[in-house]
């Protein structure tokens, strides 16, 4: 699966809970890995992610999605 599918399902599908979500992406500036709840996202705009109006996450930072903390969708 996509990883634009997958934003779009824990969006759109009433199964599921966004606030259950964390996504793993990769920040270029610091180096490392960082966490960010679904529910922070703003908007999804492909490529990117928006978390407000200063950052802008692309997609293909993006390692990991975690449900509860297991591990649902990975690079």
């Amino acid at each position: 699966m996509y990883i634009l599918d997958l934003l779009n399902k824990i969006k759109w599908d009433k199964k599921e809970n966004p606030e259950d979500y964390t996504l793993i992406y990769f920040d270029r500036i610091e180096e490392t890995s960082k966490e960010l709840k679904y529910k922070d996202i703003k908007s999804i705009k492909e490529p990117f992610i928006l978390i407000n109006q200063n950052i802008n996450i692309p997609l293909h930072r993006i390692t990991q999605v975690r449900k509860k903390g297991v591990i649902v969708w990975q690079r």
